[in-house]
């Protein structure tokens, strides 16, 4: 049972990790980690036990990971074009039919290169196929993660409800996706006035360009017409960023009650990254999720996911060089018949 002692110790420190702090993306990076750990201990017993059965069970993991591809980007293509008829054309509304074409193009460039086998082809299939292999598992590692950090129990008491902002229909109305997030928020608010506590409540949201009343200002009138109490309500009504929510915030939190805690209330498929925003800019409070239609979940987690890669973008940047690189060693070592 050696073979599984890296993904065992891996996940110990993932659990060590967590229990200090849960705001971090190299979290979501140990637990694929360790995952990864674990499947490659799993295959090797498979293939050093030389069994019929093991071979079976190879064979099955190709197909099923072969299936897999397939019905994702059939999927990813459906929910492309459902978002597209629901929501309009944007470059965001894109994004699934986006992934579905890089994952075709990837599957196209590593076929030719086993067929036709040229130096150049071979380099090209090394480089697709290890930038494909890298972000696939940055994204198995995200979403598994971004998963399990909208299950993780928060404080008990708090003393700010902050709700993120998003854009208003018709310049002024609170649209569903928003919607969600205040009655969350005003459930939040319920079980910590049970406990005792009468926390204050933040709409955070500024005026857009194309939108008649700032955003925290519709989000206040919503709750205060579904009966929430309007003097447990703040407003911040500069922010247009969910940077700028955080910090704007967390500037009126930190004036009134310095030792503040607080719970921000956002999408579900917008916890994780808003929990990563708030560490970085030093709020002391855990995110939670409000539930999102299923046909948008998709797009928002790609959106999602693109946007982590940019924050950390010298990194990946970083990597995916070497990895491109890696293609151009594989077209040089096939050209000159190196092994």
């Amino acid at each position: 049972m050696l073979v599984y002692a890296p993904a065992v110790l891996l996940f110990l420190v993932f659990c060590v990790r967590v229990a200090r702090e849960r705001r971090k993306f190299s979290n979501a990076v140990i637990l694929g980690l360790a995952g990864l750990c674990g499947l490659a201990a799993w295959a090797f017993q498979l293939v050093r036990s030389g069994s019929a059965s093991g071979q079976a069970v190879a064979w099955a993991l190709l197909v099923v990971g072969s299936l897999g591809i397939l019905v994702l980007t059939s999927l990813l293509i459906l929910n492309g074009l459902h978002m597209v008829r629901k929501e309009g054309r944007s470059p965001t509304n894109l994004l699934s039919l986006v992934a579905a074409l890089c994952i075709l193009t990837v599957v196209a460039l590593l076929v030719t290169a086993v067929v036709v086998r040229t130096p150049v082809w071979v380099g090209v299939g090394t480089a697709a196929g290890g930038l494909a292999a890298y972000l696939s598992f940055l994204f198995l590692s995200f979403v598994c993660y971004a998963f399990l950090y909208g299950r993780l129990r928060v404080r008990r008491k708090a003393d700010y409800v902050v709700v993120l902002g998003s854009g208003l229909v018709g310049g002024s109305t609170v649209p569903p996706l928003l919607a969600s997030r205040l009655k969350r928020a005003q459930a939040v608010h319920a079980r910590l006035a049970e406990r005792g506590d009468s926390p204050v409540l933040i709409t955070s949201g500024g005026q857009g360009p194309d939108e008649d009343v700032p955003e925290s200002h519709a989000m206040a009138d919503y709750l205060i017409a579904r009966g929430f109490p309007a003097d447990r309500i703040e407003r911040e009504d500069r922010s247009t960023t969910t940077d700028e929510n955080l910090r704007f915030s967390k500037a009126i939190m930190e004036k009134t009650t310095p030792d503040y805690r607080c719970v921000i209330v956002t999408n579900n498929y917008h916890a994780f990254r808003a929990a990563l925003t708030a560490r970085r800019t030093g709020i002391t409070g855990q995110v939670v999720g409000s539930p999102t239609a299923a046909y948008f979940w998709p797009t928002a987690t790609i959106r999602e996911f693109t946007a982590i890669l940019v924050s950390y973008r010298r990194t990946n940047v970083a990597i995916c060089l070497l990895l491109v690189l890696g293609g151009v060693l594989a077209w040089w070592a096939q050209r000159n018949g190196v092994g």
